[in-house]
């Protein structure tokens, strides 16, 4: 090699050297909005870490959840958009995507699990999101009739079951017919309790309804119910009703039994996401996924206190036995 050669390469080589510690030491900025109070922001930044974007070091994350009150996620979607993420992230449910998605129309938004993201209108389809917003669907057709399979073999011998549902929530109209299905193949009558807003929901109505003849209650979980959780979990206690919930929180605080996407492979598949958009990736090339995991949980302290006996062979197959 020549000189001259030599003493090119070696000055490019040096002057590349910068560039790249630079963009190694980019700090990225990620914003989470959730509704839910369980939802922690260590549930995203532990798998971000995982990834290689640690707190301090490389990435900015910023939380802000709306403690169960959807009147609040408007003001606190705007807020993170005006900090300028590189993307925005949303927790469980429909209600904050939708809050980021009308705050800003640039910013790529992930979200955590909605459970019918094209009838919400934050995709067009699943396969090609469109837009700036992408994320994991709460969407299975399986799933609500596993849920009410494992209701009936923890209380056999229903002939109804009541519903507790927002039917002017777009999954819980898709869920509903999904349930319809199930209810019908295996001989059950369905008993709704539509609610629309949190006043809507008594104890005199949950008279009614096992009045009617409903012995268990199904929640369909959107973030109505979800706010309704303690009252419904007393209701249920004092009706001494046995309940299938769509929450892992809802169970660990007394319903019966729950059967749902894992939501450790939420968080985790939301951080996948997160990190291929900060490489670079649009969201609209990030097909929406269905989710492929699943968790049992069965709170076998509540079972007792109703005087079930849990078959062992489902206490051996659950994720979780809370005792």
């Amino acid at each position: 090699m020549k000189r001259r050669e030599f003493i090119g390469l070696i000055v490019g080589t040096a002057g590349a050297w910068p560039l790249s510690a630079h963009a190694q030491s980019k700090t990225y900025r990620v914003g989470l909005l959730t509704l839910d109070t369980g939802e922690d922001a260590s549930q995203f930044t532990g798998p971000l870490r995982d990834l290689g974007y640690v707190e301090g070091k490389n990435l900015n994350f910023e939380h802000r959840s709306a403690d169960g009150d959807p009147g609040r996620l408007a003001a606190m979607a705007e807020e993170l958009v005006r900090a300028k993420p590189d993307v925005l992230v949303a927790g469980w449910g429909t209600l904050a995507p939708k809050a980021l998605k009308t705050a800003t129309a640039t910013i790529p938004i992930v979200f955590a699990t909605v459970g019918d993201p094209i009838g919400a209108g934050l995709v067009q389809t699943l396969a090609r999101p469109g837009g700036n917003v992408t994320g994991l669907s709460g969407q299975s057709a399986e799933l609500k009739g596993k849920q009410l399979q494992l209701l009936l073999t923890c209380v056999p011998g229903q002939r109804a079951v009541g519903v507790l549902l927002n039917p002017d929530t777009p999954y819980s109209a898709l869920a509903l017919k999904e349930l319809r299905v199930a209810a019908d193949r295996e001989g059950i009558r369905l008993e709704l309790l539509e609610v629309r807003r949190p006043p809507e929901f008594t104890a005199a109505r949950m008279d009614a309804l096992v009045a009617s003849g409903a012995t268990s209650l199904f929640v369909i979980e959107d973030p109505l119910t979800a706010n309704l959780r303690a009252a419904v979990l007393d209701q249920v206690s004092r009706l001494r009703l046995p309940a299938m919930s769509g929450s892992v929180g809802a169970v660990r605080s007394g319903a019966l039994i729950t059967y749902g996407p894992s939501q450790r492979d939420i968080y985790r598949r939301a951080a996948e996401y997160v990190d291929k958009i900060l490489k670079g990736t649009t969201p609209s090339e990030l097909p929406v996924e269905q989710p492929t995991k699943f968790q049992l949980v069965i709170n076998l302290k509540t079972a007792k206190a109703l005087g079930l006996v849990i078959p062992p062979s489902l206490l051996a197959i659950a994720d979780e036995v809370i005792e």
